[in-house]
């Protein structure tokens, strides 16, 4: 049974356990409608936990003003953590848990005996920019208009300046936001992602960096998780999330868990691997890969290479670098960080560098593998990283690399006039010159690999 409390003035649906107490506790705050997540608090119940949903303060059913990721999400989860073990239900024992907005609300909350973050919405600056630099431009103006209520026109995308996409001061603050960190701790994490999800190397990156004991859980999904497959999952890849975080929950309050360890899927398979350092294999431009055209391309962010298609043109100028590798002989299994190492110029004070990489199936069919964008303010060489591969092509796919200038709408165009993006108004074209014989891509290529069982690498 599902009860609602207000806990500081901050509406909190509690979800006890059908037999008598004390139990330790869930806590989820969100800003997406704690009503959501009913179900889930069912299962935590079903399974021995209290179980409490929280709309964090200004949205829902939640008193105060709206303020993304403001300090106050500290203090509301410390109060709320504080009530719960004040409950004659409670054990003392909590774990903060949440996805997306909710996972920062979990890692910045103190005192939670051990934390659970899935796709990890991390930070105002970790949202809004590649820590390679360029702004991720679609994303955040979806985010903003359904979230923070500022509706976005159809076109809204392609107005300059950027910070007038949106009519708001919290949206014009969103870009000069500064970086800050997690707060690092001791207790046990399980990080869980996507490698389709656009916060991927964030999940990574908190697991690689965690202090404490920290499991990894990384599958072919989206955002969604486990209710958006990719179209490389395979029956393998369907897991409980539910059952699993409550097991893992029960060995981290246990103090079962030490060390780092984790499961990925491996797209394309009916496997999972843990993760390690890979010695990568370099495909070089002009020989493992072939240079179809535009080694000299011109980079226009009035007519920007375009994120939302993997059309390519074959003819007019060249607007993008692009090569292609012969047929794979046998199936290649990717498990790893990807980079490319490029030596190329632009005419450009500041110049971003979009790398996509695309699997070609025997057909000519496209499905893509990853993409990397950096800002740069000089010439090669230097690494664009293609973020965490975990695929299995199969023999007779080829490989195709585009190197061009823009990734729009998913990151905002450079202007090329050494203004910043966000504030820029007048666009020009860039020269840009790649040099095959100093560039490389470097794949994560594994062979030998034992698959493991992500249950118990995640409960162990």
């Amino acid at each position: 049974m599902t009860s609602t409390v207000r806990i500081e003035g901050l509406a909190t649906d509690v979800c006890l356990p059908p037999t008598p107490g004390p139990h330790p506790a869930v806590v989820v705050r969100t800003p997406y409608d704690r009503r959501h997540h009913r179900a889930e608090l069912r299962g935590w119940a079903a399974r021995g936990f209290a179980a409490l949903a929280q709309d964090v303060r200004g949205r829902h059913g939640s008193e105060g003003d709206w303020q993304p990721y403001g300090d106050h999400e500290r203090a509301d989860g410390e109060a709320t953590l504080h009530w719960v073990r004040a409950q004659p239900w409670s054990d003392g024992r909590v774990i903060a848990a949440g996805a997306s907005y909710a996972a920062h609300c979990a890692l910045v909350t103190p005192g939670a005996d051990a934390v659970i973050a899935a796709v990890p919405a991390l930070g105002l600056a970790q949202t809004a920019r590649e820590t390679t630099g360029p702004e991720r431009l679609q994303a955040r103006v979806g985010w903003w208009s359904q979230h923070g209520d500022l509706p976005a026109t159809p076109r809204a995308l392609d107005h300059l300046p950027v910070t007038g996409i949106l009519d708001s001061p919290a949206w014009r603050a969103l870009w000069r936001a500064p970086r800050r960190e997690i707060p690092a701790s001791a207790v046990p994490l399980l990080a869980v992602g996507g490698t389709r999800d656009p916060f991927a190397e964030d999940t990574l990156r908190l697991w690689r960096r965690w202090p404490g004991p920290a499991r990894l859980l990384l599958g072919p999904w989206g955002h969604r998780l486990t209710a958006e497959p990719a179209p490389e999952a395979r029956p393998a890849h369907r897991l409980s999330l539910g059952a699993l975080y409550t097991g893992w929950a029960r060995a981290a309050l246990d103090g079962a868990l030490t060390g780092r360890t984790g499961a990925v899927a491996l797209g394309g398979s009916d496997h999972w691997y843990r993760p390690r350092p890979v010695q990568p294999t370099p495909y070089a431009f002009g020989t493992g890969l072939r240079l179809l055209r535009g080694a000299d391309f011109v980079a226009d962010p009035e007519h920007p290479v375009r994120s939302d298609g993997l059309d390519v043109p074959t003819d007019g100028p060249p607007d993008r670098c692009l090569l292609l590798s012969p047929p794979l002989p046998r199936p290649l299994d990717l498990l790893g960080p990807a980079d490319v190492s490029l030596d190329a110029t632009a005419d450009a004070p500041s110049a971003d560098w979009a790398v996509r990489l695309v699997a070609l199936d025997p057909e000519g069919r496209a499905d893509p593998l990853a993409t990397g964008v950096v800002r740069r303010t000089g010439p090669g060489p230097f690494t664009v990283p293609l973020g965490h591969l975990a695929r299995r092509l199969p023999a007779g796919t080829r490989l195709r690399l585009e190197v061009a200038g823009h990734h729009f709408p998913a990151h905002a165009r450079n202007p090329h006039t050494g203004e910043d993006p966000v504030t820029a108004t007048r666009l020009l074209p860039s020269h840009r010159t790649v040099r095959t014989r100093g560039s490389a891509l470097l794949l994560p290529v594994v062979r030998g690999a034992r698959p493991v069982d992500p249950v118990q690498e995640i409960q162990t």
